[in-house]
Parts: structure tokens; C-alpha cells; sequence
């Protein structure tokens, strides 16, 4: 074969260049902030999370966080600074200011570059603050191969010492390495293919993960719903679980009041003393063990969570139990 031949048989490859990211988000506010709000898979990617957010220009005191949201796998509080500029002093001020305002666990700043002063600021952090506070820093772009559209480019930059180790666990399947981890795993697969066949929106997540919980975002700091598997069986509750505890308390004392007199005597009413939450739960009997009931399992959480939702709904939805 002759070098042209060979030369001939070679595949033909775009060149990757990059996009001014003004040309592909025109503004901070109006453009970008929406942009990660409607993609929030394409940043969860590359955090390592689930992540689904849930509002935009969140009020904290007299200032507005670009974003806030869950991390669905853990349930975990997820917030956002946006700046499609360099860092500066400003955005980092404001970034702790928000932390400080909404006491996330994990907190997100974005930026097209990051100084190395800021970089080490974040660094700094994620060894002084304890493990239910984490800082992420990412570099943001924009590439194209020819005339094609601009792709997002995310670089992590700054995370905790241990968060790229936990990701590849999970990543592996390391946390599932017993039959009944996998067999949860399954199930939460199997039970969130059925909300979105049924579009209950509870949730964009779609994998499940080898653990014997599966959150569902409430859309209000400090509160979710979730479906467990515990000792007792299977469990579809409301969790209060807010970083205060007097908070949660307040919460549970005023939901119980209004819940119990229209629900029945179904529900469980936990306050889980010197605990970190509260809980209000409707439990079954059941076992992940008994693969030939996942059908029936998956339709009882469904349709307790319904009935949870309502009476909920009927009584003021679950703002109204932040006024007891």
C-alpha cells in the first residue's frame, strides 16, 4: 500500500475550536442562568450528581442567588453562583453570603476562568468546613467543529479531597456490592421509569441508586419526600429536615395539626428527638428481597405518595407548615 493510499484510507476529522461564550449566552441573567436551569444534567455530569434545580434568582435577604436546587441521589441542597466573566471578590462575597443564607451542602461557583487566588479561597474552605459542606468550582466554554452548534464545556477546577473517589464508586457500582444493594438499585430504576411512563413529574432522576431510599424533590429547602425501604416495611413519607432544628419541629408540629384530622389514622407521626429531621410516614409490609412483588411495591408508593400530595395540597401545601 502507498502513503497515498494509506493517506486515502485515514478518517477526515473536524477541528475543535472554541466559541466566545458571549456569542452563545448573550447575558448572565437572561440567558445563561436559564440556559443551566433547562440543563441541569449537563452540570450534574460533570459534579458527579443527580441534580435536579428547581428556581432561578432565589431570594436570600435583599439578594438573589442565581440557582438552588437537590442533588435527587442524596437529597442534598445544591446552590449556584453564575459569573460568565473571570472571578472576582464580588462574586466570591456573594457566594458565601448565599451559603450562609440557605446553609446548602453542596455550593457551586461558575465562571469562564478562575484566578488562582479564588481557586485556593475555595481550597481553603473544603479543609476547613466540615464534610456537610462542600465547594465546587468550574470553568465554563463554549467549542464547535466547523459550522456546527456550540457545545457547553464544563472543567471541575475546585472540589473536596474525596468527591472525585466517591463519584467513581458510585460510578463503579463499588456501593453495590452486595445482592441486596443491586436488587435496590433495580427497583428504584424500575420505579422511576414508571413515574415518568405515568408523567408525574416528582422527579427528573432516572437511575437508581444501590440504596434503600429514593428522594423526591419538594420544591422547598428543608423538606422532601421520599420512598423507603426501612425495618418496618415499605414507608412513603414527608421528611423534615432542615438544618435547624427548631425549624423542623415547628414544621411537624403544624403539619401534624392540620394532617391528622383529614388523613386518618394511617399516617405516623415521628419527631425523631435529637435526631437530624421528622418524619411522617404511611408504612406496608414488604421486602426488596421478594423480586415478584416489585409491581405491587412500586404501585403502593405511588399511589400513598398521591394521596400525601393531596392531603397536603388540601391543608395549604407544604408552605403553610412553616406558619404553625
Amino acid at each position: 500500500m502507498t502513503s497515498a493510499d494509506v493517506a486515502a484510507s485515514l478518517p477526515t476529522l473536524g477541528k475543535l475550536e472554541a466559541v466566545d461564550v458571549r456569542e452563545v449566552w448573550k447575558h448572565e441573567a437572561h440567558t445563561f442562568t436559564p440556559w443551566l436551569l433547562a440543563n441541569a444534567d449537563v452540570l450534574g455530569e460533570v459534579l458527579g450528581m443527580d441534580l435536579a434545580l428547581s428556581a432561578a434568582e432565589h431570594p436570600v435577604g435583599g439578594f438573589s442567588l442565581d440557582l438552588i436546587g437537590v442533588d435527587e441521589a442524596t437529597n442534598e441542597a445544591v446552590i449556584i453562583e453564575n459569573q460568565l466573566a473571570r472571578t472576582d471578590h464580588g462574586h466570591l462575597g456573594q457566594l458565601l453570603t448565599y451559603a450562609g443564607g440557605t446553609e446548602p451542602v453542596n455550593v457551586v461557583w461558575i465562571a469562564t476562568e478562575f484566578r488562582e487566588e479564588h481557586r485556593a479561597a475555595l481550597d481553603w474552605l473544603n479543609t476547613r468546613t466540615d464534610e456537610n459542606t462542600r465547594f465546587f468550582g468550574i470553568e465554563i466554554s463554549a467549542v464547535r467543529i466547523g459550522e456546527s452548534i456550540p457545545a457547553p464545556l464544563m472543567r471541575l477546577v475546585v472540589q473536596p479531597n474525596d468527591w472525585g473517589k466517591k463519584v467513581k464508586a458510585i460510578a463503579k457500582g463499588d456501593a453495590a456490592a452486595s445482592d441486596r444493594a443491586m436488587a435496590y438499585q433495580a427497583f428504584w430504576t424500575k420505579f422511576l421509569d414508571t413515574l415518568h411512563e405515568r408523567d408525574l413529574g416528582w422527579t427528573t432522576s432516572s437511575k437508581g441508586l444501590p440504596q434503600n431510599w429514593q428522594s423526591l424533590p419538594a420544591g422547598m429547602g428543608g423538606v422532601s419526600y421520599a420512598c423507603t425501604f426501612s425495618k418496618s416495611g415499605l414507608s412513603s413519607e414527608v421528611f423534615f429536615q432542615h438544618p435547624d432544628p427548631s425549624v423542623n419541629e415547628a414544621r411537624f408540629v403544624a403539619a401534624r395539626a392540620r394532617l391528622e384530622p383529614i388523613f386518618g389514622g394511617t399516617l405516623s407521626y415521628e419527631p425523631l428527638t435529637g435526631k437530624k429531621g421528622c418524619r411522617i410516614a404511611e408504612y406496608r409490609k414488604g421486602d426488596i428481597a421478594n423480586s415478584d412483588q416489585w409491581v405491587e411495591y412500586v404501585d403502593w408508593f405511588i399511589d400513598a405518595q398521591t394521596r400525601l400530595r393531596k392531603a397536603i395540597a388540601q391543608v395549604g401545601g407544604l408552605s403553610s407548615f412553616t406558619n404553625p
